[in-house]
């Protein structure tokens, strides 16, 4: 009886081995110890935004990616995020102060929000700058594989990715970012 149940758990062993190193990255991440730091995965300071283009809420299109001719900051955010809704006075706040040389795109990440609650929010927040929908999470996962909400990426003229901020800041700290934004 012993040793039938030692041959078992040789068995299985033996197939969780087996399984371990044929499933690919995904269950071996599960078993490793190494931590991923959210910086290694979507925009990369020092390398080119990925670029998009997508409509606002006022039917007008905007596209991120390549020379423009202000800075840009994307923020990624939905309805039900609690630090998103205390950053929105503060983005307003921006918006209107860096308006000659900084344009703030909000992208609401509606797949894991909806339509109805980001009009309520936009509503309530009085958010004066543009919104687009990205009902899929196309742009926030695939493109610039988004990780926490608020995401505020930061975009030189060039199009270059200066910061990738995930969370929120204190507000001095991230006009300190935009200012140097602005100015490269």
């Amino acid at each position: 009886m012993k040793r039938n149940l030692y041959i078992l758990l040789g068995v299985i062993v033996l197939i969780g081995i087996a399984i371990y190193q044929n499933a690919g990255p995904g269950i071996q991440s599960v078993f490793s110890h190494e931590k991923v730091m959210p910086t290694e995965t979507g925009p990369k300071a020092g390398l080119l935004a990925p670029a998009f283009t997508a409509e606002g809420l006022d039917g007008k299109e905007y596209h991120v990616g390549g020379q423009q001719d202000k800075a840009i900051l994307v923020n990624f955010w939905a309805s039900w995020c609690s630090p998103c809704q205390q950053e929105a006075p503060e983005l307003n706040a921006l918006a209107e102060k860096y308006k000659d040389s900084l344009n703030i795109y909000g992208v609401n990440v509606t797949k894991y929000d909806n339509k109805k609650n980001a009009q309520k929010f936009i509503e309530k927040y009085s958010v004066n700058f543009p919104v687009m929908l990205d009902l899929k999470a196309d742009i926030y996962e695939t493109q610039y594989k988004g990780l926490a909400f608020p995401t505020n990426v930061l975009i030189d003229k060039r199009g270059v990715v200066q910061e990738v901020v995930l969370g929120i800041l204190p507000p001095k700290d991230l006009e300190k970012k935009i200012k140097h934004l602005v100015k490269s």
